[in-house]
């Protein structure tokens, strides 16, 4: 009865010890924090995480009320921030009654996204990183 017990014990460790992460992928990390702009957090966007080196892959999530959590390759990362914003419509076709689409522009400057300038080392583990952007680019 004893080794039963034991056996089951055992067993029991040994699943806690995977479901609790233990020996996680090395090669990635859990990027975390909260974006700003002009001291207000973002509403909704995205943020996309770009290997410099080009050997790993890319990474990225959706931006949710000013915070985000991606997983993320172990690097320095080129990062994108976007925040399209919907300015009009436009019919898809030259036609009457023709469905419409959005018209959407980037309500950040260049140097957070097409131009970005933002880098961010991530290291095995836990990263926390708020961006606090501004539209003067400072």
């Amino acid at each position: 009865m004893f080794r039963v017990r034991a056996a089951c014990m055992g067993s029991l460790l040994a699943a806690l010890g995977i479901l609790a992460g233990c020996g996680g992928d090395p090669s990635m990390a859990e990027v975390r924090g909260s974006v700003t702009f002009d001291n207000n957090p973002i509403e909704k966007g995205s943020i996309t995480f770009f290997p410099i080196d080009g050997k790993t892959k890319t990474a990225g999530c959706q931006i949710k009320d000013g915070q985000y959590v991606a997983q993320v390759p172990v690097g320095t990362m080129k990062v994108s921030i976007s925040v399209p914003k919907v300015v009009g419509k436009v019919p898809l076709f030259d036609t009457p009654g023709s469905k419409m689409r959005d018209i959407i522009e980037e309500v950040l400057p260049p140097q957070y996204n097409e131009e970005t300038t933002l880098r961010l080392d991530v290291t095995p583990g836990k990263v926390e990183k708020d961006f606090e952007l501004r539209s003067d680019g400072r």
